[in-house]
């Protein structure tokens, strides 16, 4: 029996998954961040070997016993970074392995081919694709300062600022004024303006995004705007990949769509503004919302590398894992 093991390195958490060929789950391990770029590759390093040494415990199995294992890592953007990570990742004693950025997890969960594009908006955001030949590109990820305008961080931050504007009247009227407020434990933006101008906050946690997309379930105008926003920009990114690599050789282009804001999110404006802005340059696209933990791409990855046929019963086997 061949053993495939999965990594899945965020920064929040690190993931593992063990499976058998057949895609059946026999182990899992999960432990803290495994981003490199957060607090430096000893520190992911550390979490990476735990989330594995759990994952094998819980399999009954020792690292001789993997036949493969694909990392899919976040901040594993550059080559600057993989020259980092290999080196690193190297000293596990691993029979064979390899390493991607987790957004390529993303597209391999949406995407039977592994041919498409990939659209992330979790804490942060990214954009890559990846066409018949294999030419892989990725764009953004690397915050706003270098163009990026979405993600959990930056909408939490735009939600704030709308919320003030709002109070001053220099935004149309909204119910981000009152949620935000008591987001923060305030019962008037006034309170809350003036408590943080004298402590000197000038950030805001990622969380605030759930009062953003509860206002625009509500039919706050001014929140439906701003998601509507977020939608447009991935829309530009993922143009961007698209004509970066030119032709996919196909007359309708898979777009998957990963991340916190966009698979647990779901709102329909942000997705509507997206797929709106796609199709203006005349790309026929399909949206795909994957229902699959992203740690299965890595899994589906390494199937791939040994040239394991993927069934649905193995697509249908890592849903129901979701669901548990």
């Amino acid at each position: 029996m061949r053993y495939l093991m999965g990594v899945d390195g965020g920064g929040s958490k690190t993931y593992t998954v063990i499976t058998d060929e057949y895609g059946n789950k026999v182990g899992e391990g999960l432990s803290g961040r495994g981003n490199h770029q957060v607090e430096g590759i000893q520190f992911a390093m550390k979490n990476i070997k735990e989330s594995i040494d759990i994952a094998l415990a819980s399999a009954g199995l020792q690292y001789e016993d993997i036949f493969f294992t694909q990392f899919g890592l976040a901040g594993a953007d550059r080559e600057k970074d993989f020259a980092i990570l290999r080196p690193a990742l190297s000293t596990l004693p691993l029979r064979s392995w390899d390493v991607v950025c987790d957004t390529f997890e993303g597209l391999r969960i949406g995407s039977k081919n592994n041919v498409g594009i990939v659209l992330v908006c979790g804490s942060g955001t990214n954009a890559a694709g990846r066409n018949k030949e294999g030419r892989v590109v990725q764009i953004g990820g690397m915050g706003y300062l270098y163009g990026d305008a979405a993600g959990g961080i930056y909408l939490a931050r735009e939600t704030f600022r709308s919320a003030v504007r709002s109070w001053e009247q220099r935004e149309i009227p909204s119910i981000l004024i009152e949620k935000v407020s008591r987001f923060f434990g305030f019962q008037t933006m006034e309170q809350l303006v003036n408590d943080f101008l004298d402590q000197d906050i000038y950030e805001v946690p990622g969380e605030l995004t759930i009062v953003l997309h509860e206002a625009a379930a509500e039919g706050d105008q001014l929140a439906i705007q701003l998601l509507m926003k977020t939608g447009e920009e991935l829309g530009i990114a993922a143009n961007a990949v698209i004509k970066s690599l030119g032709s996919f050789e196909s007359d309708n282009i898979p777009v998957v769509l990963i991340g916190s804001i966009l698979q647990k999110g779901r709102n329909q404006h942000l997705i509507q503004s997206l797929t709106a802005k796609i199709e203006s340059e005349n790309y026929t696209i399909s949206v795909i919302i994957p229902d699959i933990e992203p740690v299965y791409g890595s899994i589906l990855l390494a199937m791939d590398h040994l040239s394991i046929k993927t069934t649905e019963e193995m697509y249908q086997k890592f849903r129901d894992e979701r669901r548990t």
